[in-house]
């Protein structure tokens, strides 16, 4: 799904869907609905996308994370200088903080459909 390429690609860039969503000058939650699949995007949008993310659209289109995930390791830790462990880290970091932000929208959610529960039941 074209969403979830977009999503991890953002991810790796470290932006946040707000900033993107700015820049395409479309509401965070439009945004959002690209991402989950929601509301498909069309071409122009999509180069609007990889010009922010400095990619080639073919990229985001033939993106799969398996590729870097099924590579053989080249070299151990050791070998890793200082600089790329603080941008490994500074990636943990991020993602680690994306999932608190997507916990917290969830919880958020959640409380918006009780409330609507709660109206419909009175």
């Amino acid at each position: 799904m074209i969403g979830e390429k977009i999503r991890k690609i953002r991810i790796i860039k470290g932006f946040s869907q707000e900033y993107i969503a700015d820049l395409l000058q479309i509401s965070q939650s439009a945004y959002s609905d690209i991402e989950r699949g929601k509301t498909k995007i069309n071409l122009e949008r999509l180069k609007k996308v990889a010009l922010i993310f400095e990619i080639d659209v073919n990229y985001i289109l033939d993106f799969h994370e398996k590729q870097f995930l099924t590579k053989p390791i080249q070299t151990s830790l050791k070998e890793i200088d200082n600089n790329e462990k603080e941008i490994i880290a500074e990636l943990f970091n991020k993602e680690r903080e994306l999932y608190k932000e997507q916990i917290i929208n969830l919880k958020n959610e959640i409380v918006y459909l009780r409330r609507k529960l709660d109206e419909n039941k009175s």
